[in-house]
């Protein structure tokens, strides 16, 4: 989504509350409340929350969670694309990613978590969001 004034672009993450259990809603408020408390630079960011109903229907509340946008995908769209145009990353740039850049990222991030007692429990490839640059966020998910 794009905030009109300054066309900043955000991700949106939205839910149907009505789809979910109860238990389910907390978690998805623990989610938020999470996210807001965390402020590390290699962590995608919390801008906002907010629950919208529809006005089609009464069966339609959406939980709406406002998050930074990593603009250039996740690594797991990198890989899929080299597989389907069959290129191959060059080894200059998996060294520079995975061991000086990524891994450094990574720690940093999971230690501002670990500060706020949040583990992780996820931590797949497809969660690493590459920016631009190879700029690596980790993206809090439930």
């Amino acid at each position: 989504m794009k905030r009109i004034s300054d066309n900043s672009i955000y991700a949106l993450k939205k839910v149907n509350i009505m789809s979910l259990s109860l238990k389910e809603q907390e978690n998805a408020l623990n989610e938020v409340r999470i996210l807001a408390s965390i402020k590390c630079p290699f962590i995608i960011s919390y801008k906002e929350a907010f629950i919208e109903d529809s006005s089609q229907s009464l069966w339609y509340f959406y939980f709406s969670i406002i998050m930074e946008f990593a603009d250039n995908g996740d690594l797991y769209q990198k890989i899929t694309m080299n597989k389907k145009n069959n290129t191959l990353f060059d080894e200059e740039s998996i060294w520079k990613v995975f061991i000086q850049v990524k891994l450094k990222k990574v720690i940093i991030g999971l230690r501002a978590l670990h500060k706020l007692n949040i583990m992780h429990r996820d931590l797949k490839v497809i969660l690493s969001r590459v920016q631009m640059s190879f700029y690596i966020k980790i993206l809090k998910q439930n």
